[in-house]
């Protein structure tokens, strides 16, 4: 039986949570394989495809070493589905209570997305306090994550939306942010060709980020 991990946790885990939209069902094992050998276990799955739950239970049940979640979450019924397909976790792009709810009866950790100060209350009042800052670049970037620190001083986040292999490192640098998430991982002509070496050493660099002291 796996263990339930808190959405802080799941965060914690390493610098970068990737971004993975698949369109193959053929590619979901070979690149959490990939993932993992270079250092990133947890492995955000979005729902944007058709192929996207097979995926998700592909890899739940041929690469145990990963932990795979579900992304893009905007009802109660993804993330029924998503649990059901065997995701260990899941992110929504922004939060409603009923998400919230869903998530909390299902046992399944939540990365809820915000934006503004109003959604982040939000969510700390439903319990959520491990928070996803989306879009983070389009919604004021690391300035509007500086001044949050002080009415939020309590709330971490994972940055999410414009972050790259170029900037992320000055994200990572903020007190309040323990990982970022990013697509430039999964390159999708890299994906299309299956080099999955190339893959492992993105992911090794992006495992090996500094990031402020948790």
């Amino acid at each position: 039986m796996a263990v339930t991990l808190t959405p802080l946790e799941v965060m914690s885990d390493a610098p970068v949570i990737p971004v993975i939209v698949l369109t193959e069902l053929a590619q979901a094992v070979p690149l959490a394989r990939a993932m993992v050998a270079g250092g990133i276990r947890m492995l955000e799955v979005t729902l944007r495809t058709p192929v996207a739950l097979a995926c998700i239970e592909a890899i739940a049940r041929d690469v145990p070493e990963a932990v795979v979640g579900a992304g893009t979450i905007r009802s109660a019924a993804d993330a029924q589905a998503a649990a059901m397909a065997g995701a260990r976790f899941g992110v929504s792009p922004g939060y409603t209570g009923a998400i919230g709810k869903a998530c909390h009866d299902l046992g399944l950790p939540l990365l809820p997305g915000v934006a503004t100060a109003g959604e982040i209350m939000a969510a700390q009042e439903d319990g959520y306090t491990a928070l996803k800052f989306f879009p983070a670049v389009q919604a004021g970037g690391l300035a509007m994550l500086k001044a949050w620190q002080g009415p939020f001083g309590d709330v971490k986040f994972c940055p999410t939306g414009g972050i790259t292999g170029g900037n992320a490192g000055e994200f990572l640098r903020l007190p309040n942010v323990v990982c970022v998430g990013g697509s430039w991982l999964t390159p999708r002509e890299t994906l299309a060709r299956g080099e999955w070496a190339h893959i492992t050493q993105i992911a090794q660099q992006a495992a090996g980020l500094k990031r402020h002291s948790l």
